[in-house]
């Protein structure tokens, strides 16, 4: 069976197919004429690990377009190695337009192996760097330190695009003997913060850093939260768990870190939103493998919440198509607001009205967060606003999975949403006001910190049903029965563009989730 044909094989057996490559034997002293196309390469004239001197092999390949979703790289690693450094290029040649290009991630496996969800993963840069190194005591940010033991290892490449003429590939691995050296113990930030009691707290839950394609280190992240006046954060870098055992010493009296990844598969990105320090999420697989349960399951095992990310993406890859009956919430907002934010909100809403259709009382919260990589991107544009038993862990998840909260745009904004029945019932966002279906309820939106062009918005299960402008004192009242709205919900827009024809309103300044009218 030649290469087309395991690829072939792969593909066949599971969505996220995988092609692994002949193995590299670095107990050797020398291979001999190596095959660019089975991934095998000439050793480099260093003697075997046993004396001082690296080790070096490059690995050259071709792969087809269509090629499996990962390629495994086999290494074998003897005993007494230190260190292993890896480093990678592939060709980009010239495309149409509109025609993919070549696109390729890297990462790898330790000698534990390579299953879907197992414990082998060691690390994760995606296209963000060409190159790694990985001791006992140190590892490039995206890689996880601790010692190199003998056995076979991985490299695992990502063909994320391939162009019609192919990719071609080099990965370089060099393995230096030595001691196998002590990993420092991992320092997780603290849970909670003492002595906060029942409040809002603002905080965004997707933000990326030099562990993954951001360009920001974790202590710029923490700075910048800050200048934001943010409550708590969410570490959330692609498909790794590196930063989380160096975020202790960032957490502080008036910042909550949680520990958590964006999960970045072939049909959608999710957020893991405070896990235990150290858990791993697995991304290798599509909508169509059935695998996606096991690892929102997998998340609330580790004390975390699934949350759907930006599902109208518009990068490769990056909508969701894993449906909304396993996620605790979803992020309609992402980043400044854009049409995919529009769509993501429509959506939601339909879900809000199914919801009410069944009757059943589950329904899926909105949040938003700033997914913000690199400058300019503003830490904070959106952030969450959550009403919490505690700044700690486990009533922040508890306010973000009942709804207990809304969105802004910055920390100036301030809002409140209530509903009072006649006989003084009273609910605020996320609850549920327990009227009769023909009782008078009224309905109170108070908006502060926003422009005075703002629009307000009141939205139920038939859509607006109050559009007003800002008035100078904040405060807009409606009147309803829980008959005629099951649900109702309050936006604050900015003006649309001027010259803008699309019909949509402008962009959101605020958003809340629902108020459920009736006893249900």
């Amino acid at each position: 069976m030649d290469r087309r044909d395991v690829l072939k094989l792969s593909a066949s057996a599971g969505a996220a197919g995988v092609l692994t490559l002949a193995p590299v034997d670095f107990a050797a002293a020398s291979d001999s004429g190596a095959d660019p196309g089975s991934g095998r390469g000439a050793a480099a004239g260093s003697p075997p690990p046993g004396d001082a001197a690296p080790l070096t092999r490059t690995l050259t390949g071709h792969l087809p377009t269509g090629a499996a979703d990962f390629v495994h790289l086999p290494l074998e690693v003897p005993a007494g190695v230190r260190q292993i450094a890896v480093s990678y290029t592939y060709d980009r040649p010239e495309v149409p337009a509109g025609v993919l290009g070549n696109a390729c991630d890297i990462g790898i496996f330790d000698q534990r192996g390579t299953d879907v969800g197992g414990r082998g993963f060691r690390g994760w840069s995606g296209g963000a760097r060409t190159g790694f190194v990985i001791s006992a005591e140190e590892a490039t940010p995206g890689y996880l330190p601790g010692p190199v033991e003998a056995g076979t290892w991985h490299v695992v490449l990502g063909p994320y695009t391939v162009a019609p003429q192919g990719l071609d590939y080099s990965v370089t691995v060099t393995l230096t003997p030595g001691d196998r050296g002590t990993t420092p113990a991992p320092d997780y930030p603290p849970e909670q913060v003492p002595g906060r009691g029942r409040g809002w707290y603002r905080g965004d839950c997707h933000l990326h850093t030099v562990h993954s394609d951001g360009k920001r280190t974790l202590e710029q992240l923490a700075a910048l939260a800050r200048a934001a006046r943010l409550d708590f954060i969410n570490s959330s870098d692609h498909n790794t768990s590196s930063a989380h055992p160096l975020l202790g010493p960032l957490a502080g009296d008036d910042l909550l870190v949680l520990t958590g990844e964006e999960i970045t598969t072939r049909n959608g990105h999710y957020l893991a939103v405070g896990v235990d320090g150290g858990e791993w999420i697995d991304w290798r697989y599509r909508a169509r493998d059935d695998a996606f349960d096991r690892f929102a399951r997998q998340i609330r095992r580790a004390g975390g919440i699934v949350v759907a990310a930006h599902p109208y993406g518009t990068s490769l890859a990056a909508q969701w198509k894993f449906g909304y009956d396993n996620v605790d919430a979803v992020e309609v907002w992402n980043g400044p607001w854009t049409p995919d934010d529009e769509a993501s909100l429509l959506t939601w809403d339909n879900l809000l009205t199914g919801a009410a259709r069944r009757g059943d009382g589950r329904w899926v919260p909105a949040m938003g967060n700033s997914d913000a990589h690199r400058d300019p991107d503003v830490v904070g544009l959106p952030q969450t606003v959550v009403l919490a038993d505690g700044l700690d862990r486990r009533s922040l998840q508890a306010g973000i999975r009942a709804g207990r909260s809304w969105i802004a745009e910055n920390a100036g904004v301030r809002l409140s949403l209530s509903a009072t029945g006649p006989q003084g019932e009273h609910a605020d966002i996320g609850g549920r006001l327990p009227v009769a279906p023909d009782a008078e309820v009224t309905v109170r939106l108070e908006v502060g910190g926003v422009p005075a062009d703002s629009l307000l918005r009141l939205l139920t299960d038939e859509g607006q049903v109050l559009g007003r402008a800002l008035p100078a004192s904040g405060v807009v009242e409606w009147t309803t029965t829980a008959s005629y709205s099951s649900y109702v919900r309050a936006e604050v827009r900015h003006p649309a563009p001027a010259g803008d024809t699309s019909g949509l309103p402008g962009p959101v300044a605020a958003l809340t989730n629902p108020i459920w009218l009736g006893r249900g």
